[in-house]
């Protein structure tokens, strides 16, 4: 569970995160000693905790895959690589020259193999190139109407422009917009946009990362309107531990709206690597919401809003507490079910152990059932007439609860305002938005009747989703 502002990723991600763009030649070393055919580092090496990790050569630079992660390596020297933390990663070779392995950190991790799935190595490309090695041309068109109970609808006069998609799209194509993985947009009632890059398409569930905080929240609120939970009530002492360190009474005090609203009050920010519960800490505990509960107290719960990863997993382990059922399984029959999402179209392991360092106890879903989120938010809680979650509570959910890094936050939900220019002026645009590391985005504009989705793999960096938004889809819908 990551986004901008949200989880930074576990220490086996990190280690390989680095900056987008061409390896460069380091200052001092002699580019005769560097690499020059990157393809024979290319192959699937074993990795931390059983996991697999998948080494690409494109163009000039290494790219290792981690899951449906990405993360470009620089070249250091001859054999020598380095990551975003600096480390150096050296490879191995046999006595007959080839490559057998890298190391990390001490840690030596053997390749298991030359094959590459051809679905890893599409992620390097937005889409397969055609004869005259350029990726096969866009052309408008409305997309697919199925029995999802998605209404669909052309591009044209009053909506979205098929030159403004045309902008959007072939900016993913070209690099402007890298590592988009969907686009759709949803807007005045009907899907006018549809389209998939890097070998994504829309029946492939998607990595969610920390847009899995606003399904707990829904969940929980799902929990609240059947009487299993009060959101102001005090929830510790449900997750039935005999003992918590740093005994406090304001710990008692931590309600269901305190957790999703990061208000704990617990020593727990993100965003400062000092502190004891930032998540790289805490991913490798084998109990998650225990070392949670265990953190100091900073602060009465409630008060102060602190970006912290593992508060939001431990309100979803008392909601599927409180159900008596694991959550997935709670969530197929109070959210996805209502919403037409069959079990074989997603996937959610909510597990809170060191066994989900990589995972995140992260959500996979479609992109369209994505946008499905974002209209029942739209639409209050009602889905076709269904009062799927209450209206109450997805008030509750879009309503300003605290202030977390300079943004208004709701319950697992962010709330933000857009300064877009036009030929008019400059227009302050609410809008409301479900948010996870790489460019797992819904937007909901009110104003705009505008409900937009994207997913992507832009890992750790500023999303380009947020400048197809404002630069582009929001001046385009307000100009109209």
């Amino acid at each position: 569970m990551q986004g901008i502002r949200q989880w930074l990723g576990a220490i086996l991600l990190i280690l390989f995160a680095s900056a987008l763009g061409h390896a460069q030649t380091p200052t001092g070393a002699d580019s005769k000693s560097l690499p020059r055919d990157l393809s024979e580092f290319e192959g699937v090496y074993r990795y931390r905790d059983g996991g697999r990790l998948v080494l690409m050569a494109d163009g000039e630079r290494l790219v290792a895959v981690i899951g449906e992660g990405k993360y470009p390596l620089r070249v250091a020297a001859q054999d020598t690589f380095t990551n975003a933390s600096n480390d150096p990663i050296p490879f191995l070779r046999d006595a007959a020259g080839r490559i057998t392995g890298f190391k990390e950190r001490g840690d030596t991790f053997p390749r298991v193999s030359t094959a590459i799935d051809p679905d890893v190595r599409r992620l390097l490309l937005p889409r397969p190139l055609g004869p005259d090695g350029r990726p096969q041309p866009f052309r408008c068109q409305q997309p697919p109407a199925l029995t999802d109970g998605i209404r669909v609808g052309a591009m044209g006069p009053g909506t979205l422009a098929c030159a403004v998609a045309e902008r959007i799209v072939n900016g993913v194509l070209d690099g402007t917009y890298p590592d988009v993985h969907a686009v759709a947009v949803h807007h005045k009632g009907a899907l006018v946009l549809e389209e998939y890059f890097y070998g994504y398409d829309r029946d492939r569930p998607h990595p969610m990362r920390s847009l899995t905080k606003s399904v707990i929240a829904l969940l929980a609120g799902a929990a609240v309107d059947r009487g299993l939970l009060r959101a102001d009530e005090p929830v510790i002492a449900r997750l039935g531990y005999p003992a918590i360190a740093h005994p406090d009474p304001r710990k008692h005090r931590i309600t269901l709206t305190d957790l999703l609203s990061h208000q704990s009050g617990l020593a727990c920010d993100d965003h400062d690597a000092a502190s004891p519960g930032n998540e790289v800490k805490l991913y490798d505990s084998g109990d998650w919401a225990k070392s949670f509960v265990d953190l100091p107290v900073l602060a009465d719960p409630g008060t102060i809003g602190r970006y912290c990863s593992f508060g939001i997993p431990t309100a979803g382990r008392v909601t599927e507490l409180a159900a008596g059922k694991r959550l997935g399984e709670f969530a197929q029959e109070v959210l996805l079910d209502p919403l037409g999402i069959s079990p074989d179209q997603w996937r959610w392991k909510f597990v809170l152990d060191r066994s989900q360092r990589d995972e995140f106890g992260q959500i996979y879903l479609r992109p369209r059932d994505m946008l499905k989120l974002g209209l029942l938010i739209q639409q209050r809680g009602a889905w076709h007439g269904r009062q799927v979650i209450s209206k109450s509570w997805i008030e509750a959910t879009v309503a300003k609860q605290s202030r977390v890094d300079d943004s208004d936050y709701g319950l697992g939900i962010w709330h933000r305002w857009y300064g877009v220019q036009t030929e008019t002026g400059t227009h302050r645009v609410e809008t409301v938005m479900l948010s996870g590391n790489g460019g797992q985005k819904v937007y909901i504009v009110p104003s705009l009747e505008l409900v937009v989705v994207f997913t992507g793999g832009a890992y750790n960096v500023e999303s380009p989703v947020n400048a197809i938004m404002a630069r582009v889809l929001l001046p385009a819908l307000l100009s109209q």
